[in-house]
């Protein structure tokens, strides 16, 4: 009689020892976003100190 089942034979594991990942991400999109901010956040800080030392002019010119 034959057997319904065929006996699995084992794997043969080619090398054991773990495969080792370097960590390498990329923040080339996370420094060229917060270049973006400070650059914007500058812009808009001078704008203020401009807007700070001539703001009797500008009051002047729509309140009369």
């Amino acid at each position: 009689m034959s057997k319904k089942y065929k006996r699995q034979t084992p794997r043969q594991v080619s090398s054991l020892a773990p495969k080792v990942v370097e960590f390498n991400p990329d923040y080339s999109i996370t420094k060229r976003d917060l270049r973006r901010i400070g650059l914007l956040a500058g812009t808009f800080f001078a704008i203020l100190i401009v807007l700070a030392i001539f703001q009797n002019q500008f009051i002047g010119l729509f309140v009369k």
